[in-house]
Parts: structure tokens; C-alpha cells; sequence
């Protein structure tokens, strides 16, 4: 019934830009946190970004801070991760998430995930 679902990941050249979405349904998304983690082979999936349902808390990873921007359209259910100035360490399977309450990056926070999408930066 709760169903997230990630677009937009691709492969993209060292330096370049992509714009992954997350459509979201079978809930109110506008009471709902919204996340961005990601996964590489071999490692802990960890948090990228997270947004709450007011624009007055947002937060980013160190690593995508000042590179990656999360934004949220309520009207359409929906959460972008625009990403810049990407580097192959950014590569990873991407996934969104949601919850009540105040977003935080971690894992244990989010009851909603999405199935993935898969990023890829040549190097």
C-alpha cells in the first residue's frame, strides 16, 4: 500500500550532473520526512540527505555537502536529489525513504523504502 519508487540514476562522466526523483504513495506525504541514502558494493547503506515536511530542517552528508541538493513537491508527492560535480565515489545504488517526524540520516529512522536506483560515475 506505502510504495516509494526511485528514477532518474544512470551513468554519468566525472564531473557531471543528475537529477534522481522519488514518487511516493499510500500515505500523506505531507506529514512525512523524506530521505536519500545510498549504497555501494561492500559497504553500509548511509545517509545522503533528508528533508522534513517544512523547509526548516534539512540536512546533508558531509561527503555531498555543497554538491547535492534535496527538494520536495508535496502537490505531486514527490522528492528530487539533484546531484552535481560528481565523482566516481558517488556511485551507489540510490534509494529514498520516508517517516513521520523530523528527518535524521540514519538507517533505523524509516519505516518506507524505495527499491533503488543505480548510479554510476566513470572514472
Amino acid at each position: 500500500e506505502v510504495q516509494l519508487v526511485e528514477s532518474g540514476g544512470g551513468l554519468v562522466q566525472t564531473g557531471g550532473s543528475l537529477r534522481l526523483s522519488c514518487a511516493a504513495s499510500g500515505f500523506i506525504y505531507d506529514d512525512y520526512s523524506v530521505a536519500w541514502f545510498r549504497q555501494a558494493p561492500g559497504k553500509e547503506r548511509e545517509g545522503v540527505s533528508c528533508m522534513s515536511n517544512t523547509d526548516g530542517w534539512i540536512n546533508y552528508a558531509d561527503s555531498v555537502k555543497g554538491r547535492f541538493i534535496i527538494s520536495r513537491d508535496n502537490a505531486k508527492n514527490t522528492s528530487t536529489l539533484q546531484m552535481n560535480s560528481l565523482a566516481p565515489e558517488d556511485s551507489a545504488v540510490y534509494y529514498c525513504a520516508a517517516d513521520c517526524g523530523l528527518c535524521a540520516n540514519y538507517r533505523e529512522r524509516y519505516r518506507y523504502w524505495g527499491p533503488g536506483t543505480e548510479v554510476t560515475v566513470s572514472s
